[in-house]
């Protein structure tokens, strides 16, 4: 329930639409810039693929528009081999530069974190507009964008939610739900 996969971004040209910045944070006007939720769609007979070793199952497809609320690279542990970047995404009000700059976000440990001294808008909102996303890119230039993403950009992208495999029995499986809230923070992944 913890973990989901993104298995594809895809860029520009009706794929991941970014934007080349200097490094550092991009702010906004205040106001929501990403009004719609994520859409999922369930496969039917879905066909497996391999990457690296790992068996891929698509569980989902997914397709959205999300405000990068904060991006967090890694390098060591299993996951990293399939995942070198998690996405905290937000859309709705959390796309709205004011109420984010009422909230704290931090990653760590595969996980996205919100802290608020005061509630710019209710939990619920929080917790059901945002997500934590561990990116598994489809290929190097993939790879290439996530690198080149910052704080504060709009994205637009679509894949799958997954489940991973390996031969020694290890997996991770995407989480197909956005109720998913644990310990005072959101914890679903997409």
């Amino acid at each position: 329930m913890r973990f989901a996969l993104i298995v594809f971004i895809l860029f520009s040209g009706g794929f991941l639409l970014y934007v080349f910045w200097p490094d550092g944070e991009i702010r906004h006007e205040p106001g929501i810039l990403v009004a719609e939720a994520p859409l999922q769609r369930s496969l039917t007979n879905p066909a497996s693929w391999e990457k690296d070793g790992y068996s891929i199952i698509p569980l989902a497809e997914f397709e959205t528009n999300a405000r990068v609320l904060h991006i967090k690279k890694y390098s060591r542990g299993r996951e990293s081999d399939l995942s070198p970047v998690d996405l905290a995404l937000g859309w709705g009000a959390m796309s709205d530069q004011k109420v984010l700059d009422q909230i704290d976000i931090s990653q760590s440990g595969r996980w996205y974190e919100w802290r608020v001294k005061v509630f710019p808008v209710p939990q619920r909102i929080i917790e059901t507009s945002s997500s934590n996303m561990h990116i598994i890119p489809v290929d190097d230039e993939v790879e290439e964008v996530l690198g080149s993403l910052r704080k504060g950009n709009i994205i637009q992208f679509s894949g799958y939610l997954v489940k991973v495999t390996a031969s020694d029995g290890w997996h991770w499986t995407s989480s197909l739900t956005r109720e998913d809230v644990v310990r005072g923070h959101v914890s679903w992944y997409w």
